[in-house]
């Protein structure tokens, strides 16, 4: 989990803080640019050796392992726009680099599994792959991993879910993911346990990690006290679990809780063009904004002005400008050339996922 345990590299590219000349003139991105963006991404980082993401460009290091739910949950993304074989392959393929590398995906294993939410991404990840693909393996594995976090991390006495091992503190990307992962199989299982558990950790989330007036999402309570620190996939995931419920509730004021964040994204954390945050200086957060990717779309059909969408495409179109023009590679920081350096794939990443949920318009 990034917040807590941040990896880094000793190698940095340098970053060119000048606007982009490719800004002087307007250029929208297509669909077509969207499979190139993705295409790119897998060309730089995917090792076909392993079936997972390379850290860097240097390609001398598997990225961070909660990262690679995160990348995995891209390509299935691009499978669903696309329909492409390859990527459906891709999709496959990817749980098996999973299954090798992290000891079959043995939850009990606490070399490989250090933190409770690292394991919870991986658990979604693997059931959107079952939704996808019918593979009852995935969701067999999903199962079995959100049973071994429910059971290590939710506090039967205060609520909420402990992000670490040592129940140093209960953080929302523990807490939101796992209602986003317990709605999930609810919606598959039909088994009424894991909703009760989802309204249950949205209950607390709400009264210990939601301003309930700003709609901002605090990273953490630790004690009696929430930290507050403004993080793109916090805000993703308190988004998705809010549209989860309302789905499969219709509950507005749920509807509103998702909205009131989103709102707090574009209005406070993006500057005055709309553009999102840069996040992760060369470190595991610039994959952050993927996770917001992932479930702000979801709350398109609800916004009748359309201002989500013209939002994130502007984010988009400013990225796709601003990428590195040889490699096809996009950053993190969407207001700025890409470096033609080092370059990180968790840096590479949001953009691509905005692109492969959002339709130009």
């Amino acid at each position: 989990m990034m917040a807590c345990s941040i990896s880094s590299c000793s190698k940095k590219a340098t970053e060119v803080t000048e606007p982009s000349a490719l800004l002087t003139k307007k250029q929208l991105f297509t669909p077509a640019d969207a499979t190139a963006a993705f295409h790119s991404f897998n060309n730089i980082y995917y090792s076909s050796t392993d079936k997972l993401y390379y850290a860097t460009t240097e390609r001398n290091s598997i990225g961070a392992i909660w990262t690679q739910a995160i990348y995995w949950d891209m390509v299935m993304n691009a499978y669903q726009r696309t329909k492409d074989p390859a990527d459906l392959k891709m999709i496959n393929d990817i749980y098996t680099g999973g299954f090798n590398r992290y000891d079959g995906y043995n939850w009990n294993n606490t070399t490989t599994w250090f933190i409770y939410d690292d394991m919870m991404w991986w658990v979604i990840a693997l059931t959107n792959a079952y939704q996808i693909t019918g593979n009852t393996v995935y969701l067999d594995k999903a199962k079995a991993g959100f049973d071994r976090v429910w059971n290590g991390s939710y506090d039967p006495v205060a609520g909420g879910m402990f992000w670490d091992f040592q129940h140093s503190g209960k953080n929302s990307c523990i807490n939101y993911p796992t209602v986003i992962a317990a709605m999930k199989l609810y919606a598959v299982t039909k088994n009424e346990a894991y909703f009760t558990k989802a309204t249950s950790i949205y209950a607390w989330s709400r009264a210990n990690l939601f301003d309930t007036n700003s709609g901002r999402v605090a990273d953490n309570k630790i004690g009696n006290v929430p930290g507050y620190a403004d993080y793109t996939y916090n805000y993703g995931t308190c988004i998705g679990s809010a549209m989860a419920l309302y789905k499969a509730t219709g509950t507005q004021s749920y509807l509103a809780d998702a909205k009131l964040c989103a709102n707090y994204v574009k209005n406070t954390m993006s500057d005055s063009n709309g553009i999102l945050p840069a996040e992760g200086d060369f470190n595991e957060q610039g994959v952050l904004k993927a996770i917001l990717a992932q479930y702000l779309i979801q709350l398109l059909p609800e916004d009748t002005s359309g201002q989500y969408a013209t939002w994130i495409d502007n984010n988009i179109n400013t990225a796709w400008q601003n990428r590195d023009q040889s490699r096809g590679i996009m950053h993190r920081n969407y207001k700025i050339p890409c470096p033609t350096g080092i370059v990180q794939s968790y840096e590479s990443s949001s953009a691509v996922a905005f692109m492969q949920l959002f339709n130009p318009i």
